[in-house]
């Protein structure tokens, strides 16, 4: 026999007892733990019940995950049970859309015409202006409204409008397909709302329809990529007092109201006050709504003929330059529909002592932002003379009539460059000359030219001088050997 304590006993005493040891009682056995009952919700795009790990696969490689869990969390509806629950919902419900009458905005990837047609409100979707560019390069654009607000440009669909109505195709074949390149926030609109600049393309043969010049531009930006072009333009612009419905304004807007002469050019350049600045305010909201969309503005001043002012964009980056040109050019058509006066970017918008329109490129290569690079960009304004007429022709219409070597320009007959020279046709900034590196400008084009076109002229032979000149160094270190 074994001692064990069995307790206390009376007044304290412990008790030893002889014995086997009671056994203690057994345990009932332990259960194994509820499973937990998987959460299922209705998909209100196919009306049918399912759990979150079913709704994503099924929208896998369509939405990112993110995406689909707000999707889960704010559209799918649980699924109820009995009419009890329905009668219980319908009044929370009802409470709720009152609430919250806007809809909640879901991102990613517009769902098209598919889900549009399940969907039971359109108040969480957003609406996209698609803005293109016709036979003259001039900006148009129609609105679509989407699923979701995009986050990237492969969230867009491509869309199509009537080419014939656009100079880019005949009636008997019209269709021509846009697509999406550049996505900016619509400062017109507001948030959620986006604005979309796309490129035009035959939608019978897939290639790039009348005036689309960036396809062509983006090309060649991709074979000289090593270079990093970077571009900063000056866009001038005349503002003008509308005429006809359709015909090109002739009035200044700077001119009297009997259409009669200003006093002469000299206090309108970066001047203020009443009768000096005229157009501000147009100047003004242009800016603030440049820089709402995500443009690369980085100023304005007004210019040298009253009326006239300029706004300058970049720092870009290759094809990018183009984009936001196109982009702040729309954006100025649509700021002048509530001021009314008509934006001009004619060369030469009023004949007479006046100054014209330009859109004066600033430009650079890597080599020419190194140290050493005031050479490089000597050698390059060398290889822009030896091409100037090539130059000229893809540097806008009526060009002639502003380059006179009158007014900060350079004939169009001639070419120079120099330091600090705006009579020349290339300036080199005093700081690239005392830096020994920076960029050149080329005053040339003119306030109508194509963005992409120029940028594509410019890098193309400063791309095939700096290829030769590469060609030439291997040649001498072979002879060297």
């Amino acid at each position: 026999l074994k001692p064990f304590w069995s307790g206390r006993g009376l007044r304290g005493t412990p008790v030893l007892c002889f014995g086997t040891s009671p056994q203690a009682a057994p345990m009932a056995p332990k259960k194994a733990p509820a499973k937990a009952a998987v959460e299922k919700k209705v998909d209100p795009a196919t009306g049918k019940p399912c759990t979150f790990e079913e709704l994503a696969e099924t929208y896998k490689g369509k939405y990112k995950k993110a995406a689909v869990k707000a999707y889960w969390d704010d559209e799918c509806t649980e699924v109820k049970s009995k009419a009890k629950a329905k009668a219980k919902a319908e009044p929370k419900a009802k409470a709720k859309a009152e609430a919250e009458p806007a809809g909640k905005v879901r991102t990613g990837k517009d769902g098209g015409a598919g889900v549009l047609g399940k969907l039971k409100s359109y108040k969480g979707c957003v609406i996209a202006e698609y803005i293109w560019l016709d036979a003259h390069q001039v900006p148009r654009s129609k609105t679509k409204v989407l699923t979701a607000r995009p986050t990237k440009v492969s969230d867009l669909p491509v869309w199509n409008y009537d080419g014939s109505s656009t100079e880019q195709a005949e009636g008997s074949n019209s269709e021509i397909n846009i697509k999406p390149r550049a996505l900016f926030d619509d400062p017109f609109r507001g948030y959620p709302h986006v604005m979309v600049l796309t490129d035009c393309y035959n939608a019978w043969d897939d290639a790039p329809a009348i005036g689309n010049t960036r396809a062509a531009c983006a090309e060649i930006h991709e074979k000289y990529k090593k270079l990093d072009a970077w571009y900063g333009i000056e866009q001038e612009y005349t503002l003008m007092k509308p005429g006809k419905v359709g015909v090109p304004p002739k009035v200044p807007f700077g001119f009297n109201a009997d259409g009669s002469e200003p006093a002469a050019q000299g206090p309108y350049y970066c001047g203020a006050g009443f009768n000096l600045a005229i157009g501000r305010p147009v100047a003004d909201e242009h800016l603030i709504k440049c820089l709402e969309a995500g443009i690369k503005i980085t100023g304005v001043n007004a210019e040298v003929m009253p009326g006239q002012w300029e706004y300058q964009i970049g720092p870009c980056r290759g094809v990018e330059i183009g984009d936001h040109m196109a982009m702040a050019r729309y954006i100025m058509y649509r700021v002048t529909e509530s001021h009314n006066v008509v934006v001009s970017f004619s060369p030469k918008p009023a004949d007479g002592d006046w100054n014209g329109a330009g859109c004066h490129t600033n430009f650079s290569v890597t080599p020419m932002r190194k140290e050493g690079g005031y050479e490089v960009i000597k050698k390059v304004c060398d290889a822009f003379g030896k091409v100037a007429a090539e130059h000229i022709a893809e540097y806008g219409e009526g060009n002639d009539k502003r380059l006179t070597g009158k007014h900060e320009t350079c004939s169009i007959n001639q070419f120079k460059y120099g330091v600090a020279d705006r009579g020349a046709s290339i300036r080199i900034p005093r700081s690239a000359e005392k830096d020994g590196k920076g960029y050149m400008e080329d005053r040339r084009p003119a306030a109508n030219c194509d963005p992409y076109r120029v940028a594509a002229r410019v890098i193309k032979t400063a791309g095939e001088c700096l290829a030769d000149e590469a060609k030439e160094e291997a040649k001498e270190e072979a002879k060297a050997d």
